[in-house]
């Protein structure tokens, strides 16, 4: 098999920006014995760059898969996946992790962060995944400006909710993520911590020029995003 190169796309002024994320005409097919499932039936969905985007939907519609596919931890059955106008579907398995590693973070509903490290230490961790130099700057200075300073020290157990959605979107902040995909991120939390979160993705579109794409059930969430795209059974309405 030919292995794909990650390279960075050479940019211009005078080019037309490329759309952050593209799907198109994508399928996926979960097959079990006999029994076949389609979560996705011809999705077609186009992002802007360093946009906030909700996708509503009843459950079983598709959307964790849609965030899975766009992350690059799931492959199309049928269809392509571009991000950046790269295609990560015809990428090889090692381009591809790059690929994670440095421009797509994920944010969910819990679990964001390695227990037994600090806020500080998960920042760090993926950052040297990354590759990036100056992780332990990069850290301190990602989680002060998203008000987690004084928390850098503190592991999983010793912050809130909202706290540990903060480090998971300081660490996309870090590392400059292109695109940051979130499902549920505020769920579990309360109506405050849920505000908070919210300024916290909003900068991240607007200061890291990150685009946001989360799955929601929230009208908070969605009243805060710039677009909002309904689906239906495994396809876009909106």
């Amino acid at each position: 098999m030919t292995r794909s190169l990650y390279v960075e796309p050479e940019q211009h002024e005078s080019e037309v920006a490329q759309p952050a994320l593209e799907l198109r005409d994508v399928f996926r097919i979960y097959r079990s014995g006999p029994v076949e499932t389609v979560a996705l039936r011809g999705l077609d969905l186009e992002i802007d760059p360093a946009s906030f985007v909700a996708i509503l939907g009843p459950s079983g519609c598709g959307k964790s898969t849609l965030l899975g596919i766009a992350a690059g931890l799931d492959q199309p059955s049928a269809g392509e996946v571009r991000l950046s106008g790269r295609s990560l579907t015809r990428m090889s398995d090692d381009a591809l992790a790059r690929i994670r590693a440095n421009e797509i973070a994920i944010v969910l509903q819990s679990g964001n962060m390695w227990p037994i490290l600090s806020a500080q230490e998960n920042v760090v961790v993926s950052l040297r995944l990354a590759g990036l130099p100056d992780a332990e700057g990069r850290a301190r200075d990602a989680l002060e400006e998203f008000g987690l300073g004084d928390r850098a020290r503190h592991r999983a157990r010793e912050l809130s909710g909202g706290e540990q959605q903060r480090v998971a979107i300081a660490s996309a902040s870090a590392r400059k993520a292109s695109l940051v995909v979130a499902d549920e991120p505020t769920g579990e939390l309360d109506a405050t911590n849920e505000r908070i979160v919210l300024d916290a993705m909003r900068r991240l579109c607007e200061r890291s020029r990150s685009t946001v794409v989360t799955v929601t059930h929230s009208k908070q969430v969605a009243s805060a995003a710039d677009r909002v795209v309904e689906m239906r059974d495994g396809r876009v309405l909106s």
